[in-house]
């Protein structure tokens, strides 16, 4: 997205002469040094590399068939290198192991207590092991990361270009390959047809990239042009995939963080009564429309069961359980129960992680959300209150709250973006320069006598 107000930081407005960068963004001087809003030194370039490596090891390796088959074996070994060189990157950028507090990842951490005692038994597979060993890599290459955490935009703008990528492979396999991307097995929704993606997953970038693009257009963080590049086709994205849990996310998300700003900015306030106006007019002109793509065919029993879930669901809590699976799960698995996927995310840690993994989840979000109330209004509140809720809405019928997802990373954002800047460095004491030394005059002998 270079040149389209997303892919650099040029456009500062009101920068001092000599200097480019974004509201609320790192600085770049003109001898090349990237200094945040705060005085402390901005993150090196390294770090969006290891952001968005993080991000390709969230991307899954099931999914939907692509027009070149790829072992599973192949995609997960890309994947897990891309942990693993995420790790590595994060460690040589951070030798001295400089971390930023943070409620959030010091939750997730506990999270491998349970997930490691459950994990640990012999009946439940090395495969449960394997996974807790992915999750510790993934918690402690957020500990590196966190030394860069700030109020600034540049983790957004990290989030962003890395989805936008994803997106971007998704429309190239629909160009190449339209049969593959909308397949009947799938009711002709879009899947990923270069790389295995279902349509909750596509859908769910599509609304990120929608939700933090047109915050960031809010916070004079993009152009207008640059903003519309990269939403129009994420939103079309989005209305071939037919997931509801992310269009919804996206819509009450983006009310609740232009909310948080409507006292404070103007543009605010005009998106918002546009889009009270433009809802209203939709509604009434294209109701039947909206209702026919809500329902996706389904009959009203299918539509009131969530497609079958809900049966999975009962049945999950009708199982017998020991206390010991009670407190802390049966171990970190793939998500299913009876081979059938859970998919709400709640239930799948209270099945994997047990009482214990679930009060740790719920105490994840609601240190966020308190942190965001507590904030005064801003760009990166805005942003956090739009994730935090897109994510609290998605996990009713989405699993990864408990596991290295895409989910947890798009919380660690929020968690970036709300946490305390770090203090500024005090300039150092200038040196007063050295009295001239008093040259001695001659005094003429006349005067002297």
């Amino acid at each position: 997205m270079e040149g389209g107000g997303l892919g650099n930081e040029g456009g500062r407005v009101g920068a001092a002469p000599g200097r480019r960068g974004l509201p609320d963004g790192p600085v770049v001087t003109s001898t090349g040094t990237r200094v945040t809003p705060s005085g402390a030194a901005g993150p090196p370039r390294a770090v969006g590399i290891a952001w968005a490596l993080l991000g390709l090891n969230t991307l899954g390796s099931a999914g939907a068939k692509t027009v070149v088959p790829l072992p599973r074996s192949l995609i997960q070994m890309g994947t897990m290198g891309a942990l693993v060189a995420a790790f590595g990157l994060a460690l040589a950028l951070n030798l001295r192991l400089r971390v930023r507090p943070s409620a959030f990842v010091f939750l997730l951490t506990l999270l491998l207590v349970p997930s490691v005692l459950s994990s640990v038994q012999l009946e439940v597979g090395f495969g449960a092991l394997f996974r807790c060993a992915r999750l510790a890599l993934f918690v402690a290459t957020l500990w590196l990361l966190s030394r860069w955490w700030d109020e600034s935009a540049a983790f957004v703008r990290y989030h962003v270009r890395m989805y936008v990528a994803v997106l971007a492979l998704v429309a190239a396999g629909l160009l190449v390959a339209p049969g593959t991307a909308l397949p009947e097995y799938y009711g002709e929704r879009l899947v990923g047809a270069l790389w295995p993606l279902t349509p909750p997953q596509i859908g769910q970038y599509a609304a990120v990239v929608v939700g933090l693009t047109v915050l960031l257009l809010l916070g004079r963080g993009t152009t207008r042009a640059g903003a519309a590049v990269v939403v129009v086709p994420a939103l079309v994205l989005l209305a071939m995939t037919h997931t509801r849990t992310a269009t919804l996310g996206l819509l009450i998300g983006l009310v609740l963080a232009i909310g948080s700003l409507f006292l404070t900015s103007a543009p605010a306030r005009r998106l918002f009564a546009w889009a009270v106006v433009c809802a209203a007019v939709a509604a009434v002109v294209f109701g039947s429309a909206l209702r026919a793509w809500f329902l996706r065919g389904q009959s009203q029993e299918s539509f009131s069961n969530l497609t079958g879930r809900a049966k999975v669901w009962d049945a999950l809590l009708a199982e017998p359980r020991s206390l010991r699976e009670r407190l802390f799960g049966t171990g970190l698995g793939d998500k299913s129960f009876d081979g059938l996927p859970i998919d709400n995310s709640w239930l799948a840690v209270y099945h994997e992680q047990g009482l214990l993994g679930v009060v740790l989840v719920a105490g994840m979000l609601l240190a966020l959300g308190g942190v965001a109330l507590l904030r005064p209004p801003s760009l990166p509140r805005a942003c956090a209150i739009f994730l935090v809720t897109y994510c609290a809405l998605s996990s009713y019928t989405e699993v990864g709250l408990g596991d290295a997802s895409a989910y947890l990373l798009h919380l660690t954002l929020a968690a970036a973006l709300l946490a305390a800047p770090a203090p500024a460095a005090p300039p150092p004491a200038a040196t007063p320069p050295p009295a001239p030394e008093l040259s001695r005059r001659r005094v003429p002998r006349r005067a002297r006598r």
